[in-house]
């Protein structure tokens, strides 16, 4: 077994909790999924995924990350006859 070393790396808390809570569901804890990019790093010569500017602004994203949250509540009224749509809208 490799000898291992603590190392310290400083990572925004928002993204932190989502990758953890992520990883987990994967059977993995941070360390490993570390590790793991790390070793993929080694084996690429170099980044192992393509790093680019997103298709959206950081706008787009977030309002269709709130449209997707939206979706998937189930206290959110939805409609399925546009008429019952705007007469609720303009009531």
């Amino acid at each position: 077994m490799a000898t291992t070393i603590p190392t310290q790396i400083r990572i925004d808390e928002n993204t932190k909790k989502q990758a953890v809570e992520l990883l987990e569901g994967l059977g993995l804890n941070l360390s490993e999924a570390v590790n793991m990019f790390l070793k993929q790093v080694i084996l690429n010569n170099g980044i192992p995924f393509e790093v680019k500017y997103p298709e959206f602004k950081p706008e787009v994203i977030e309002a269709m990350e709130e449209t997707r949250r939206i979706s998937r509540d189930p206290n959110v009224k939805g409609y399925t006859d546009i008429d019952e749509l705007f007469e609720k809208l303009n009531s």
